[in-house]
């Protein structure tokens, strides 16, 4: 499970310690893999405080130098960052960007998720080398909806794809995800995990609502 903290307020400064932390705590119960992306300005304190996988929530396709206001892939793997996500439907990349983005990444030792709106482009996503893909129908993120009961035939079209062309590549899903039966729908489809975000990041127990949403995941 990837968290997002996206740019919440309630994962700003210390905050985003607390969710980190949070998370830390059940994937240590649990024994499932439970990774956190925090924003940009976050990224050193919680990499630094927490030994849950850090991911960064995405990068510039530009080198490091002289870049103002662009966030390299090495800066991001400098800051402690252990994984990448690119290419979320909130910051999409062109093609050529992401494809260099993802060599950029594997090539400094960077996990690489990338996000695709539906199973085609998750296919194409996955030629490009990442080690997951994240299928995510734009419409459905933030709504509570979750793809895995709305759109569920966009995760199986797309576990078969990426399985009979790219096995290699997992495929996880996002997209309105708010609960433990959500989670466990997915798995149910085919995936090996969930990318999601308010409904963690957004809760008034962190611990709890992580807790829930983790449990399928236990013994898989």
């Amino acid at each position: 499970m990837i968290i997002n903290f996206k740019a919440y307020g309630e994962a700003a400064g210390r905050r985003a310690l607390d969710i980190a932390k949070a998370a830390e705590r059940v994937a240590r119960e649990l024994g499932v893999n439970i990774a956190v992306a925090p924003g940009h300005l976050e990224l050193a304190l919680v990499a630094q405080s927490v030994e849950i996988p850090v991911y960064a929530q995405g990068a510039d396709a530009e080198s490091p130098g002289a870049r103002t206001a662009h966030v390299a892939v090495d800066n991001v793997k400098e800051a402690g960052a252990s994984g990448l996500i690119l290419n979320h439907s909130e910051a999409p990349l062109r093609l050529n960007d992401l494809a260099g983005l993802i060599a950029r990444a594997r090539g400094v030792g960077l996990d690489v998720v990338a996000c695709a709106p539906d199973p085609r482009t998750s296919l194409a996503a996955a030629a490009l080398g990442p080690h997951a893909v994240a299928v995510e129908p734009p419409e459905l993120i933030g709504t509570g909806r979750a793809v895995s009961r709305y759109k569920p035939e966009a995760i199986v079209e797309t576990v078969e794809l990426v399985r009979r062309h790219f096995p290699e590549v997992a495929v996880i899903t996002g997209a309105g995800i708010e609960s433990g039966e959500d989670v466990d729908a997915a798995l149910r489809l085919g995936t090996k995990g969930v990318l999601l975000a308010s409904a963690a990041v957004k809760a008034k127990d962190h611990y709890a609502k992580i807790l829930e949403l983790a449990k399928p995941l236990a013994g898989r």
